[in-house]
């Protein structure tokens, strides 16, 4: 009874913690629309940067390492360069953390993000549009016990995990004319990769992202054209048949 209350604390407080991020969050921030892209090289590169950054607190267990195939990856590229704790080519794509090893280190588990682009659609934009903007909005902040927040997130407990590739970033104020004041984000610190290069990476990783929520929508689009020039036949073939029909009759 009493393991059973405090996990129950540990979930009101975590909510407690989150409940103003998830307001900010849905409250009609702006978010850049993003380009996803269903091109194979980006794809693959969306896929490189998934498994060495966030794979290793995310889990994406809807996914099966095998099904990588389908964005033009064959099994030894898989292996050589996804594959690096013993996993297998079928192995779902999990992590070793446990759910209760996460909350015990940081408050709350990290969520699953095999349907995360489908989860974040908002009136504001696209799950895709979310995941871009947030992303590319991480900015120092040594209030934080991370040590960063992110203007799309306010007091997010992730840390940006991709840092070294895009720098460090500041909030800056600054007074209009009408007497409004206003935040940006000024880059103080350049990453490896100029700015252009960043937004293109994280563009790569959000297709991934939208890929991994449905890795069929491909196969599906193109059987639905199939379904509706099918119909369209069938009906040109059953309007005909119907005049022939009733000509007599009328």
């Amino acid at each position: 009874m009493k393991t059973r209350v405090i996990k129950l604390f540990k979930r009101l407080a975590t909510v407690a913690l989150f409940a103003p991020a998830m307001a900010f969050a849905a409250s009609g921030a702006h978010l850049d629309e993003a380009p996803v892209s269903t091109d194979h090289a980006s794809l693959q590169r969306g896929a490189r940067l998934f498994v060495n950054y966030c794979l290793n607190c995310h889990g994406a267990s809807a996914v099966r390492y095998n099904q990588l195939q389908k964005i033009g990856l064959d099994e030894k590229t898989i292996t050589d360069n996804l594959l690096f704790t013993g996993e297998k080519i079928g192995d779902m794509m999990t992590i070793a953390m446990t759910r209760e090893d996460a909350e015990a280190w940081f408050g709350t588990a990290p969520p699953d993000l095999s349907l995360i682009a489908r989860a974040k659609a908002s009136a504001s934009g696209s799950g895709a549009d979310y995941l871009y903007t947030y992303l590319r909005s991480f900015y120092r902040d040594p209030t934080r016990p991370t040590g960063w927040n992110n203007t799309v997130f306010a007091n997010v407990g992730m840390p940006h995990v991709l840092w070294d590739l895009q720098g460090e970033q500041t909030l800056k104020e600054t007074s209009g004319a009408d007497g409004h004041t206003a935040h940006e984000l000024a880059l103080t610190k350049p990453g490896s990769m100029s700015q252009g290069e960043y937004d293109q990476a994280v563009a790569d990783l959000v297709s991934f992202l939208v890929w991994m929520g449905e890795p069929d929508a491909g196969s599906r689009k193109t059987i639905g054209i199939f379904v509706l020039v099918f119909l369209a036949g069938f009906y040109v073939l059953t309007h005909a048949l119907g005049k022939n029909y009733w000509k007599d009759i009328h």
